[in-house]
């Protein structure tokens, strides 16, 4: 494979054999050296050297006085001479950006600087001399620019583009805050320096120290740190001379009367120190689609050919494709933003804690450019210290499918408030579903947990079967009623009682975990169990694996091309709460009841060692026991739960909650909830299908 130069690369030396211009010189060049005479004549060009009258010089060589020959700088479209072993080879610039216009066009025949009579450093870019080589340029730098999506890969490729080929340094100055949209900005124009670039003083383009013949004496504060010369922060002040060169839009040069005014302004005091004399800094604005939102400083070295009219166009095409770039960036940035927001809105912020059960989850969208999904998950208490745990998949990840998740998991969670079955909930959700349009279709799984009698209620709405991972590492896909999605409508469904046995571990899960273009669901969900069963393998058949680690491993089981689909996992594992810790008791509605409340909360505490609550339960239990039995007809239960914390349930028929107010000094009554509200750790009412549950919660140290 062979490198042809181009118009706006250097040639590199040498000529490749299979070269079709190198072959066909080749001969005519054996031919001159036989003979003693010139091969072909030097092709002229208005910009370069010419030769003496009547004389030729080979295609991209020289001779000295002895009859040797010397590398000479040949018209750009001429053959490279050869080049012997361990010369340096200049790297072409990057990018396929045409080199930089500099000092290569003020170098003499010789291959030296006229100015300095110095020789050029290796690997110094050739200049763009034609309006071609502008036009490459500027299509480069453009792709570059656009290849960015965010603000800061934006920025940096216009500096990429611009150092070393178009300018020596860059500042870049954008507006803080950046203007999002339509939206007009309150207060001042302040801009902020958000990124400087330069050419180091001390290596070339290679990245290789200069030998000391070579090197270049610019002004030494255009090389230095700009950011340290120039301020950080400056405000555009309303008729300003920064002001009018920004509402102008077109770039000027830094000598020209308006820019020398708004310069100091934009720098700063003694920030002018980086901006070298003559027309060698161009201040270009930024403007967006509807406003300026920034500007550019292009500087280059004193030591380098001065800008001219057609770079003022350059520069102007930079800054417009920069600043049209860094407005869709900062809209991206703003759609990412109410994206995230909204995903996390819509999903629980922290899990609760209930009484028996622990709680982890996990959530992963799509892909990152569609952050918003249909999934959902949510652990919900009920009473008696039973929790809710749901799992939804709404069809699609868009913004419509967020929005009916919202309403959907809103519907679901007022509906575990009524302490409806399984099945009622999910029939509901479907006529919700129908409610909000035809398409609307969803599929869920809906699970109720008691920790004292270690049960749990399913039903399924054609969602993926949980898996039980029990504690001596046995996983198992448990047999649920299938069921139609949410949204058919005129569909029965089913719910399934199972045991939850202390220790284990249920996995509720959507499709995007088990299904992918890869594999089906059934497939999916034996790799899962599987995997659950690994994992439990490792801590050993006496304890189960953290519940965190464990959410982890299972999300390690996708592989490439298995992320599809939105994921949403939760995890409870079953403590459960031990027969020994629960006392129950039913008390018929009489006057009598209060009493034997507070003799049997009295026994239970002695049992428990837990003698010094016996005051505070006792006159708890006795006011909350006596508005229950003052309008229930039938009989009042009462349960008490010893946990991390001690608990009291007291429940009813009569479905009217209790509302804390506060006492008159003449009311008989009405200092029940208060009292409880002024003792208990935290309390509550509950409305049953069948009645309400009055609970309050005391520590137990």
């Amino acid at each position: 494979m062979t490198e042809q130069p181009t118009s706006f690369e250097r040639p590199q030396p040498g000529v490749d054999p299979a070269e079709a211009r190198g072959a066909l010189l080749r001969p005519q060049k054996q031919a001159a050296q036989q003979l003693g005479t010139p091969a072909l004549p030097a092709q002229a060009r208005p910009d370069g050297p010419s030769s003496g009258p009547g004389t030729a010089t080979p295609c991209g060589t020289g001779t000295d006085g002895n009859g040797k020959e010397l590398p000479v700088n040949g018209p750009e479209h001429s053959q490279p001479a050869a080049t012997e072993p361990g010369t340096h080879r200049p790297r072409p610039a990057p990018e396929a950006i045409p080199a930089q216009p500099g000092a290569d066009q003020e170098r003499s025949p010789g291959g030296q600087e006229r100015r300095t009579g110095r020789g050029l450093p290796p690997g110094r870019p050739m200049p763009m001399r034609r309006d071609g080589d502008r036009l490459r340029f500027v299509g480069a730098a453009t792709r570059r620019i656009a290849r960015g999506l965010d603000l800061d890969e934006i920025v940096m490729g216009l500096c990429r583009a611009t150092v070393p080929t178009f300018s020596d340094a860059i500042l870049v100055y954008l507006r803080e805050p950046l203007p999002v949209g339509d939206e007009r900005p309150s207060g001042p124009v302040v801009l902020r320096l958000r990124r400087t670039d330069r050419i180091p003083q001390e290596r070339d383009t290679d990245g290789v120290l200069l030998p000391p013949a070579f090197e270049p004496e610019p002004e030494p504060s255009v090389l230095a740190d700009l950011s340290s010369l120039t301020t950080e922060l400056c405000e555009v002040r309303p008729g300003g001379a920064l002001n009018e060169v920004l509402r102008g839009v077109r770039p000027v040069f830094a000598d020209a009367p308006a820019a020398r005014a708004a310069l100091p302004e934009l720098l700063g005091e003694g920030g002018e120190a980086v901006v070298p004399g003559g027309q060698r800094a161009i201040l270009a604005p930024l403007r967006g689609r509807r406003r300026v939102i920034g500007a550019a400083l292009f500087l280059r070295r004193p030591d380098r050919l001065a800008f001219d009219g057609d770079d003022l166009l350059v520069a102007a095409q930079l800054a417009t494709h920069s600043a049209l770039g860094i407005d869709k960036a900062v809209l991206y940035g703003r759609e990412a933003y109410i994206a995230d927001e909204l995903q996390r809105t819509m999903l629980p912020e922290t899990l609760p804690r209930p009484t028996g059960v622990r709680l982890a989850s996990r959530y992963l969208p799509a892909a990152e450019t569609a952050r918003v999904g249909g999934d959902w998950y949510d652990a919900i208490p009920l009473p008696g210290s039973r929790v809710a745990l749901v799992v939804g998949d709404v069809m699609g990840h868009s913004m419509t499918s967020a929005a009916i998740m919202g309403q959907l998991r809103t519907t679901a969670q007022t509906l575990a408030g009524l302490d409806l079955p399984p099945q009622e909930v999910l029939h509901h959700l479907d006529e919700q579903a129908q409610r909000l349009g035809t398409d609307r279709m969803a599929t869920c799984l809906y699970a109720v947990y008691d920790p004292v009698t270690h049960r749990i209620t399913i039903a399924n709405a054609g969602h993926p079967p949980p898996v039980l991972l029990h504690l001596g590492g046995r996983a198992e896909v448990l047999r649920v009623p299938p069921g139609a999605p949410i949204g058919v409508g005129g569909v029965d469904f089913e719910a399934v009682e199972l045991d939850a046995p202390a220790g284990g571990t249920l996995l509720l899960y959507t499709d995007g975990l088990v299904e992918s273009r890869l594999r089906d669901v059934w497939t999916g969900i034996e790799q899962l169990r599987e995997k659950l069963a690994a994992t439990a393998q490792l801590t050993g058949p006496d304890h189960p694996p953290p519940l965190e680690a464990l959410c982890d491993e299972v999300l390690d089981m996708l592989g490439p091309g298995d992320r599809d689909d939105d994921i949403a996992l939760l995890a409870a594992r079953f403590d459960g709460v031990a027969p020994s810790d629960v006392a129950y008791w039913s008390l018929e509605p009489e006057d009598s009841a209060p009493g034997q409340a507070r003799r049997m909360a009295r026994q239970a505490l002695a049992r428990w060692d837990l003698e010094e609550l016996t005051d505070s339960v006792e006159l708890l239990v006795s006011e909350v026991v006596t508005n229950a039995v003052r309008y229930a007809s039938r009989p009042v239960t009462l349960r008490l739960l010893r946990t991390d914390v001690l608990r009291c349930e007291v429940g009813d028929d009569v479905p009217q909650l209790p509302r804390l107010r506060q006492a008159r000094a003449t009311d008989e009554g009405g200092r029940g909830l208060y009292l409880v509200n002024k003792l208990a750790r935290r309390w509550g009412a509950t409305r049953l299908s069948t009645g309400k549950v009055v609970w309050f919660e005391l520590n137990r140290s």
